[in-house]
């Protein structure tokens, strides 16, 4: 069973979606939140979660502090699972937050967010045989929305290969836990 690691809402129970949506596992989660911990202040950041799933990436950085999520996902029974996570987790946590979820393409949502870089941390969680030119082209459209001082993580799996990322983002480390692999990456 999926849940919340740490933050105010640490061990809330997360719906998951049937079908092919791949979670990340609790453990990996952990590892990728602590590893962040130690970059980055999570207080009223403006989180956008794409290939969101259940939502449990952009779940546990509102639970640790974070005060915005737009989640990302164009297959619907994740969109319902991530509104049922966003009901509960805003239930659970004493101080407001906002949740928006995006039952589109990512292409697509990116086309409709403001370019006024605001957004602090993004989460990257495509499906694995994703090819590594599509990520580059998210990371593109990605580039007049994101803070000069953003973070992008990026996860992948160990099978494929690492992309050229775009020169105006810099690799800050990369972990591997079991088959998957973690990029995290700035402006």
């Amino acid at each position: 069973m999926a849940r919340i690691i740490a933050g105010e809402a640490g061990s809330l129970p997360l719906e998951v979606p049937q079908g092919p949506t791949r979670p990340t596992s609790d453990r990996v989660r952990e590892a990728m939140f602590s590893a962040l911990a130690s970059r980055i202040n999570f207080t009223d950041l403006k989180v956008l979660d794409l290939f969101a799933g259940s939502g449990a990436l952009g779940l546990e950085a509102l639970s640790r502090g974070a005060s915005t999520l737009i989640a990302v996902d164009s297959n619907r029974a994740a969109c319902t699972a991530i509104r049922t996570n966003s009901q509960r987790l805003e239930k659970a946590l004493t101080r407001p937050v906002s949740s928006d979820v995006r039952c589109r393409s990512v292409s697509a949502a990116l086309a409709t967010l403001p370019g006024d870089a605001t957004i602090d941390l993004v989460f990257i969680d495509p499906p694995y045989e994703q090819p590594s030119e599509e990520i580059i082209e998210t990371l593109g459209a990605l580039k007049p929305l994101v803070n000069p001082e953003a973070t992008i993580v990026v996860e992948r799996s160990t099978r494929t290969t690492e992309p050229d990322w775009p020169e105006w983002l810099t690799l800050l480390g990369t972990k591997t836990y079991g088959d998957t692999r973690v990029f995290t990456l700035s402006r």
